[in-house]
């Protein structure tokens, strides 16, 4: 060998010095490991049979490496395409069916053989001694100095001498023709002028060739510049011959070697890469070069931080004929655009979409989800939600293909609970998805925990819980207590005016104490109600919850098999708890039934609630956990966005059954804390507890209703009706008591059978009044009667709001039901009037848990006009009456008709008027006309005049025994009992109500009063009460009406006017502001003007006219009495002053010219309720009419030191006519 090619040609290697069965003997290291990868150690298989034939297809079977137990190689042109088993190869993450295709595949299958057969465990180059590494490394540096270096070295010196030659002959030759022939430069042809000559081969030597070989060695050996040199000059002869391939391979090396030059003086030619890519691409159509040159084009520019023009370049080659490669570069491009110097992290999501995209072509599944997720992160929460469904959507699309289901969920998930902006089309096709994903999802595991569900959402905070059962509709003539339903509005006002009802009636009950533990009943739990404590069901009661459902979408939802959720925790009879908690709905129908709601259809955004029930069976603890459902839609499927609907769900048909069952959970969070200084400064939540109800035993269930309750009447009219008591459950009731803000509105009657008058019939003209026939005599007197005000409920002390139902026995049956009479009385005030019953009851077997239940009903009436009465009383001026002792009144009664025709009245007729006080009692009516049916008709006044006495000392009873004396003056020809019901029912009301109204103002004044004026005060009151009844002629529907009705004046004080209704207060005008320093003036004592004036009544007594014969006698004298009476219980000091008081000449011609002869004043002193005469004298000097009233008296209590003394106000003219005869 040495001789045929010398001794630098050759050597000799020794190696595999030992046997491969002395490998266990010691250990060598493996010279391979650090190159190997460990996957690749671990499942390596090799080929048997020497290097594989790459043409052929035949044996390539065998030799296809099995990796990672996957079966899916797939063969390109008969090359294995799992190149990733070889043992050198550095990239392990390349995808086993990518599709690689280039020239590096030959090398890569060839070099296969090489590799020993290795099990797992086996080391490789096991034959080999250390001395043989040695050796095989010697060998190697041998080889490079001795051989390989020499050898290029002399094949450059050679190429460099031939070129050299070479070109001075060519240059000389080619430069005399140019300047020759043109005398100036020619202009390089463009690319695209430049024929296709892809075609055109060189043969091995032609010069342009080895100008290239040249350059390639130096480049091999890093002589760049040497390189650069020589690519440069076969480019040029390369374009000369329009051999393009050539060319744009030259310019792709000499810029390579521009680039790595050390310190290079000329900078990198990034055009020379441009038009290099752009020749393989457009002229040679070789796009795989071009992509290799894009690569590494891009790598430099990297390197250089010309991000910007690398992603240009790198988008530039993307194209319709390959995904992959497109999908490559575009991913490549987007990193470009994160690692400028301010990333662009907008540019770099959105090409990272267009690459996922191009995967997703590609058939790449892996790599497009994580390319989409990847610009997920950048979309997220930027509120750009249309991109966010796109990639949401793109995402559970190809986790569902990769089988990640619960990724796939969530993703959905996403596009329907965020505030989507798609079209309704678009949507549906979103939930559809979702619904098909949801169901391959759950029946992986269908007897796993029922799953979450994203739609419709649900308002827990609106959530609302009713206790009990609904309302019966209004039946006829029936109609049901209003009570509590989830179709009111919760309204503050009216909830707090319960509660204080309740509390009124249940302190009552409990001895005028509300107790400790209690809490006002609430059946209708909402987020404005009290809910921190565990609310109290009965069992066999239904439990309502109301679930706010909203629809966010433009499709509508359909809800199937709708129903709640909870757990139930059974008691014993005992109240021990049992050991078990039953949990599952279907399971225990027995403890508690569960309402199905079957179909329920949320149209696209509406917002609707489903009310669903609980029918508990049992005592126990029950916890409401949420709703459990289909979810579904009822829309036929589209395809939408260029994406067909999933396999599954095809036709219309189909996606109706297509509905997943879940549930969603009511989580309601409680009111803030706000009391302590730790929950002020932290934020913390209270329970709320309105649904974990505690299940109870069984309590009574009351149901009322009303029979011909009218829903107008007039002020004061009294209509009767009927209330209906039914005891629905299986308890029976007790202590019914009915509690009302206005309990004048309505009466059950007296206490005594006797006073209550018997149920009339049907008829409409029977009256509801107790009546007796009279004769026609006794029109003029009264007739008196008595009764006591605690017959009718209103005792002292009493509280008149709460009146208990009079139920025979006291006690209602289960099943049983009473019908009690019920009298009406319209209020004082027209218009619209909602009065609230509170009716209270209990169960005879007193309960732990709940004491009592209660019932609401609220009537509304609307009242119109009827009578205004206005009455006053005065003191009678004629001192004689029957008994021959002062102090009879005259009561003035005006009646006026102030209703308008709308209520088609025609007249109204006064049928009686009546007194009731405990002092006092009409007596007889003075001015009664010859029609003594007074009549009113619209518009129309009436005046009365009565006669009012003292009742005799036996009639006035003591002042507690609460005995009122009633006296009835008859118009018609049939007396109305006024003491019995339920004229006396109504009239104790009024005037109890009446009472409460001034009471508070009594005791606002100072106690300090003293006894004297207090006295003095007494004189001036009287307590007589006018109750006025009435008969209205209505005409309804050509049908003649009789109502009935009463109006009642209260009156207080002598000379005072009293109204049946409270007068409207005009507003005072606006006075003009003063500045000024208020004087603390102590509020004096004095009684006022009148309450003095009322302490003394005179009278004068004289003859009405008087012939006098003035021409005989000049003087006239008129004997005069003045009479005084004492109206007081006190000593009065009394001052008659006879002296004309006004000198003006005016008042003279007033009273005419007379004198009163002798004492001009007298001073006097009065005993209690005394009467003493004073004789006067008269003088007059013509004859004329005369006003003798002129005695001014003035009065003081005799034992007052300070002397408010005040005029009498005399309240008639005395006149006197003086004739001359």
């Amino acid at each position: 060998m040495k001789q045929k090619y010398g001794t630098q040609g050759c050597y000799l290697l020794k190696i595999n010095s030992r046997t491969s069965n002395q490998a266990s003997d010691e250990q060598i290291p493996d010279p391979w490991s650090q190159y190997l990868q460990k996957n690749s150690i671990q499942n390596q298989e090799s080929y048997e049979d020497g290097p594989c034939t790459i043409s052929s297809n035949k044996n390539s079977d065998s030799n296809l490496l099995s990796l990672d137990g996957l079966d899916n190689e797939v063969k390109v042109d008969g090359l294995p395409n799992n190149f990733r088993a070889h043992p050198l190869q550095l990239d392990s993450s390349s995808d086993p069916s990518n599709n690689i295709d280039g020239p590096d595949h030959v090398k890569s299958a060839s070099s296969l053989h090489e590799t020993k057969k290795a099990n797992p465990g086996i080391i490789h180059g096991a034959c080999l001694t250390l001395t043989d590494h040695d050796r095989i490394r010697q060998f190697v540096q041998e080889f490079t100095f001795r051989g390989l270096l020499p050898h290029i070295e002399k094949t450059i010196r050679q190429l460099n001498d031939q070129l050299i030659s070479r070109k001075g002959l060519s240059r000389s030759l080619f430069s005399a023709t140019k300047k020759w022939f043109s005398g100036s430069k020619v202009p390089e042809k463009s690319i695209n002028e430049l024929k296709n000559t892809s075609g055109l081969l060189y043969p091995p030597e032609a010069p342009e060739l080895q100008i290239r070989k040249m350059a390639d060695l130096c480049f091999l050996v890093q002589h760049y510049d040497l390189a650069y040199s020589c690519y440069h000059t076969a480019k040029k002869d390369f374009l000369n011959d329009q051999a393009m391939l050539y060319a744009a391979g030259a310019l792709e090396m000499a810029a390579v070697s521009a680039f790595l030059q050390q310190g290079a003086a000329r900078p990198y030619p990034a055009h020379y890469m441009d038009t290099a890519i752009q020749t393989y691409r457009d002229i040679c159509k070789n796009m795989i070069l071009a992509e290799r040159c894009v690569l590494l084009s891009a790598e430099i520019l990297k390197s250089q931080s010309k991000y910007s023009e690398a992603a240009a370049l790198l988008i530039r080659l993307t194209s319709e004929d390959s995904d992959l490669r497109s999908a490559l570069l575009l991913e490549q491009a987007a990193h470009c655009f994160i690692n400028m110097k301010s990333p662009m992290v907008r540019k770099y999501a959105f090409h990272m979409i267009l690459a996922g995209h191009r995967f997703s072509k590609a058939g790449q599944k892996k790599h497009a989800l994580r390319c989409y997720c990847q610009a997920m992160q950048v979309y997220k929460g930027k509120g750009w939600s249309l991109a966010e469904d796109h990639i949401n959507f793109t995402i559970g699309r190809q986790s569902y293909t990769l089988r990640q289901l619960d990724n796939a969920v969530s993703a959905f998930r996403h596009i329907l609970i965020n505030e989507s902006k798609q079209s309704a089309a678009q949507q549906g096709s979103f939930l559809r998805e979702y619904l098909y994903v949801y169901k391959n999802v759950s029946q992986l595991s269908p007897d796993g925990p029922l799953p979450q569900l994203p739609l419709p959402y649900i308002n827990s905070s609106a959530t609302r819980v009713f206790f009990g059962h609904d309302r019966r509709p209004a039946d006829g003539e029936k109609q049901a207590a209003t009570h509590v339903s989830l179709d009111q509005e919760y309204d503050n006002e009216s909830s707090q005016q319960w509660r204080e009802l309740e509390e009124q009636v249940v302190a009552l009950v409990n001895k005028g104490v509300i107790p400790p533990n209690f809490h006002p009943t609430q059946y209708c739990l909402n987020s404005f109600s009290d809910n921190s404590r565990f609310p109290l069901a009965v069992v066999e009661e239904p439990i309502t919850v109301e679930v706010a459902f909203r629809n966010p979408l433009k499709v509508p939802l359909l809800l199937t098999n709708l129903s709640l959720l909870w757990k139930f925790q059974p008691k014993d009879c005992s109240g021990k708890n049992d050991e078990e908690v039953k949990e599952l709905v279907t399971s225990e129908p027995e403890m508690i039934g569960t309402e199905v709601i079957s179909e329920f259809l949320i149209n696209s955004e509406e917002s609707k609630v489903a009310r669903l029930k609980l029918f508990p069976h049992h005592i126990g603890e029950l916890h409401i956990l949420g709703v459990v459902y289909n979810l579904g839609t009822i829309q036929g499927s589209t395809t939408v966005d260029g994406i067909g609907a999933l396999p599954g769900c095809h036709t219309g048909k189909q996606s109706l059954s297509m509905s997943v069952r879940g549930r969603q959970d009511l989580e309601i969070q409680g009111p803030r804390l706000n009391s302590t200084k730790e929950e002020k400064t932290s934020i913390t939540y209270g329970p709320d507890r309105r649904l974990d109800p505690i299940i109870v035993e069984e309590m009574p269930l009351l149901e009322v209703f009303f029979i011909h309750f009218p829903t107008g009447l007039l002020c004061g009219e009294i209509r009767k009706a009927y209330v209906e008591f039914v005891n629905v459950s299986k308890c029976p009731l007790t202590g019914l008591k009915v509690v009302c803000k206005r309990p004048e509105f309505f009466t059950f009657g007296g206490n005594t059978a006797a006073l209550t008058p018997l149920s009339p019939s049907a008829s409409e003209n029977c009256s509801a009044y107790k009546t007796v026939v009279t004769e026609s005599t006794s029109v003029c007197t009264a007739l008196t009667s008595s009764a006591s005000s605690v017959d009718f409920g209103i005792g002292i002390g009493s509280q008149p709001e709460v009146i208990p139902v009079p139920l025979p026995d006291t006690v209602l049956l289960p099943g049983a039901s009473v019908q009690l009479p019920l009298w009406l009385r319209g209020p004082d005030e027209e218009g619209v009037h909602e009065i609230n019953f509170l009716f209270y009851y209990e169960s005879v077997k007193k309960l732990p848990k709940i004491r009592h239940r209660i019932l609401r009903h609220t009537a509304v009436i609307c009242t119109s006009r009827s009578l205004n009465v206005r009455a006053t009383v005065c003191r009678s001026n004629s001192l004689e009456d029957e008994e021959g002792r002062g102090g009879n009144m005259l009561v003035f009664v005006d009646v006026e008709n102030i209703n308008t025709s709308e209520a088609g009245v025609k007249e109204f007729h006064i049928v009686q008027v009546s007194s009731s006080s405990k002092h006092w009692k009409l007596q007889k009516s003075v001015n009664l006309s010859e029609n003594k049916d007074a009549k009113l008709g619209s518009r129309e006044k009436g005046k009365f005049c009565f006669k009012a006495i003292r009742c005799k000392e036996k009639e006035v009873a003591t002042q507690s025994s609460e005995k009122y004396t009633f006296a009835d003056i008859i118009f018609g020809n049939e007396q109305i009992i006024s003491s019995a019901s339920p004229c006396a029912d109504f009239f104790y009301r009024s005037l109890s109500s009446e009472l409460k109204k001034v009471q508070p103002s009594a005791h606002t004044e100072k106690q300090s009063v003293e006894d004297a004026v207090r006295l003095i005060q007494k004189c001036s009151e009287v307590d007589l009460n006018v109750v006025i009844l009435w008969k209205a002629y209505v005409v309804e529907d050509s049908k003649q009406l009789i109502l009935e009705g009463q109006h009642h004046v209260i009156l207080h004080t002598v000379g005072k006017e009293a109204y049946s209704s409270p007068q409207k207060q005009e507003p005072p005008e606006m006075e003009p502001l003063k500045f000024f320093r208020p004087e603390n003036t102590a509020v004096s004592s004095r009684p006022s003007v009148e309450q003095l004036s009322s302490l003394i009544k005179t009278s004068l007594h004289y003859p009405e006219s008087l012939n006098h014969p003035f021409h005989q006698k000049s003087l006239c004298l008129v004997p005069v009495t003045l009479l005084l009476s004492n109206c007081s219980k006190a000593d009065v000091d009394v001052i008659v002053d006879l002296r004309h008081k006004t000198t003006s000449p005016e008042s003279l011609e007033i009273h005419g010219s007379f004198t009163w002869l002798g004492q001009t004043q007298y001073k006097l002193q009065l005993k209690s309720e005394e009467i003493h005469s004073l004789q006067l004298k008269a003088c007059f000097v013509h004859t004329g009419v005369y006003n003798l009233g002129t005695p001014r008296v003035f009065a003081k209590l005799s034992d007052q030191v300070t002397v408010f003394e005040t005029s009498q106000q005399n309240s008639m003219p005395a006149l006197i006519i003086i004739n001359n005869v």
